[in-house]
């Protein structure tokens, strides 16, 4: 794996789990969810940097959260990142970083279940983006904003979420 790897933690389905004291589903806090997913199947010498940022439904999100996200991004020195984000807006916030990041390559997962819930979804995401990412050349011709979700992986412009169909689609 790249030295130059980060992952961001935006929050959204992914990481969201059940409330019992309010019947709710709830975005957590911190970064537990992630991290357990990637010690229960990663093994490798290389740690992966987890980094929590705006912990919210992307639904919630906001041109405040994308602006932090974006100045996040560009003060990074990590090449290579993946952002763990709610499946309702990813594209909008790709969109954004897509007119202001060209230097990075950057991969967004998310998950239509919460990993509290059904697990594979999410962890077989982000395995896809960080297998994605190891293969791929580090130069600029890879440079760019992807989406990785239901076993695709497609620039940002290329692919959608279907609320129809309740899956994300290649745009043809």
């Amino acid at each position: 794996m790249n030295k130059n790897l980060i992952v961001i933690n935006i929050g959204g389905t992914f990481n969201k789990i059940y409330q019992p004291l309010t019947g709710e589903l709830e975005v957590t806090k911190d970064n537990q969810i992630i991290n357990e997913i990637l010690k229960k199947v990663y093994k490798h010498d290389q740690m992966i940097n987890v980094k929590g940022l705006i912990h919210k439904d992307s639904l919630e999100m906001n041109k405040k959260d994308r602006l932090l996200l974006l100045e996040t991004i560009q003060q990074l020195k990590e090449s290579e990142i993946i952002i763990v984000h709610g499946t309702d807006t990813m594209k909008k916030s790709a969109k954004v970083l897509s007119k202001f990041v060209t230097n990075k390559t950057i991969v967004f997962v998310g998950a239509m279940q919460p990993y509290s819930i059904e697990p594979v979804e999410a962890s077989s995401t982000l395995f896809m983006a960080l297998g994605f990412l190891k293969n791929i050349n580090s130069d600029e011709k890879n440079n760019g904003v992807y989406i990785c979700m239901n076993g695709r992986i497609e620039k940002h412009n290329m692919i959608k979420k279907n609320y129809n169909k309740g899956y994300f689609e290649c745009l043809q």
